[in-house]
């Protein structure tokens, strides 16, 4: 794993994206087995996280809900869980509006700055891209 997202992977604190739990049950398999190794090590995701893999589920790859709460309840099982509150929207809204991100972007930056994270693993976003000199995003796929 190291050579895919870094050396520091293992020991520092880090949050995943809704496509990073995703791509654990994707067909591509070198995606699968990298998001497979950054689940491993218990990351932080938030409510919007496990809501956005539901929806996708649903909707996108045609699971029935029985399936789509399965899955949504084996990452809740492997990942620790952070609400979205106020704090965490005031956050992102000044998140947005400094960094340009869209609402949804800017609350998972957010709730990973709130929680300490170090690196947030997502592909959705600029890679490298540090927010307020304490979280770079990585795309663990590049």
């Amino acid at each position: 794993m190291a050579s895919s997202t870094g050396t520091n992977a293992m020991t520092a604190k880090c949050f995943a994206d809704t496509n990073i739990v995703l791509y654990t049950i994707g067909q591509d398999t070198r995606k699968a087995g990298i998001a497979r190794g950054i689940v491993a090590v218990r990351p932080l995701v938030s409510a919007q996280v496990i809501n956005e893999a539901i929806n996708v589920c649903l909707r996108k790859l045609g699971f029935d809900r029985a399936k789509a709460y399965s899955f949504a309840d084996s990452v809740m099982l492997r990942t620790d869980v952070l609400p979205i509150d106020e704090t965490t929207i005031r956050k992102s809204a000044e998140l947005a509006i400094r960094y340009q991100l869209s609402n949804w972007d800017a609350l998972i930056a957010a709730a990973a700055l709130l929680s300490g994270c170090d690196i947030l693993y997502s592909e959705d976003m600029q890679n490298g891209q540090v927010f307020e000199g304490k979280l770079t995003v990585a795309n663990p796929f590049l």
